[in-house]
């Protein structure tokens, strides 16, 4: 085996789901992501919206059962000693397309090799393997812990998928508790944390302020939080706008390291929009404003592929008039902008 050794880690990651511009849903889904010589493996596939088979919404015997497979302590799901490295995030059917590698070992070393894109029993690596990617050659200690430690539950891939909703439009949190539970967050509603058992805020990972929400009660509830000992992510609602709060949590719950995510900037001023993404990908920025009736306006401002690096991107001033926001997304990550004046 020629493959040179290269480095095998994991790290927590996210798709990014939320409420699109034409009212779909994309469901959001936390995983375990596989970082190999440092960077998240997924980002050296182009752009791909997909999730690997450690998520974190799987039943636990499921979860275990994947982390055995890769370990090679049971049969391989596919022909010729194929395993589903990414699946579809949506359905992880194999007819959606996936990415899938041989996994063997030498010695006591796993290999992984022959990356392919896969939508049936049978993959074409000549017109669909990702040539230039692996093989990969991975130390057996180094392997085998990383993944043990996901048995032994030192690694949690998304768990508290549960906000707090407080405020005082009991409409608005309403629609957006919906539209979280629909995308796979669980939300809940209330204007007073006092009290509540330390077992329960544990469950939250993120807690979402309105605008109407005062000081003193945006410091009330913080401190129930600290007295339970809870490290929670706080979320100040830019506007009474539910795919923009939606976007707003979903960043909140992003919990994978800053320097292995896609998206990492984001600014919005003097009519463009700055942004910087580690790889290239699709990215889509649309654009959300209240008018002076606080009727809400969305406009889509850009839907295209970027490749790494920084870029500036104009806006459409008749879609930033006002009290206006930016959201930016990728398949993995989601930023959201106040427009500056």
């Amino acid at each position: 085996m020629s493959a040179e050794y290269a480095t095998f880690g994991l790290a927590p990651a996210m798709r990014a789901g939320g409420v699109l511009a034409n009212g779909d849903y994309r469901a959001h889904r936390d995983f375990v992501d596989f970082i190999v010589d440092g960077r998240p493996l997924l980002y050296q596939l182009s752009d791909l919206d997909a999730v690997s088979p450690l998520a974190s919404d799987v039943p636990p015997a499921i979860f275990i059962a994947q982390v055995q497979s890769l370990l090679l302590e049971a049969d391989p799901p596919l022909e010729g000693g194929r395993y589903v490295i990414y699946g579809c995030p949506e359905c992880e059917d194999l007819a959606c397309g996936a990415v899938t590698a041989v996994i063997d070992r030498h010695g006591d070393d796993f290999v992984w090799r022959d990356f392919a894109w896969q939508t049936d029993d049978h993959p074409d690596l000549e017109r669909n393997g990702y040539h230039g990617i692996g093989p990969f050659r991975f130390h057996g200690d180094q392997y085998r812990a990383a993944l043990g430690s996901l048995l032994a539950g030192a690694v949690a891939g998304g768990e508290r998928r549960r906000v707090l909703l407080i405020g005082a439009r009991a409409a608005v949190l309403g629609k957006l508790a919906a539209a979280l539970r629909i995308i796979g967050i669980g939300a809940d509603i209330t204007r007073d944390a006092t009290g509540v058992p330390a077992d329960e805020l544990r469950t939250y990972g993120a807690v979402a302020f309105g605008r109407a929400v005062t000081e003193q009660e945006r410091a009330d509830v913080r401190h129930s939080f600290e007295q339970a000992g809870v490290d929670v992510a706080y979320v100040e609602g830019l506007a009474p706008i539910v795919p923009l709060l939606v976007a707003q949590i979903e960043n909140a719950l992003d919990r994978s390291p800053q320097e292995q995510r896609r998206l990492t900037r984001l600014v919005a001023a003097d009519g463009e929009a700055g942004i910087e993404v580690t790889s290239p990908c699709r990215v889509q920025l649309t654009a959300y404003r209240l008018d002076r009736l606080y009727r809400t306006h969305m406009h889509e401002v850009f839907d295209g592929v970027l490749e790494a690096g920084r870029h500036r991107l104009p806006l459409d001033t008749r879609a930033t008039r006002g009290e206006s926001f930016i959201v930016a997304r990728t398949s993995g990550s989601v930023l959201v902008e106040a427009m500056a004046r």
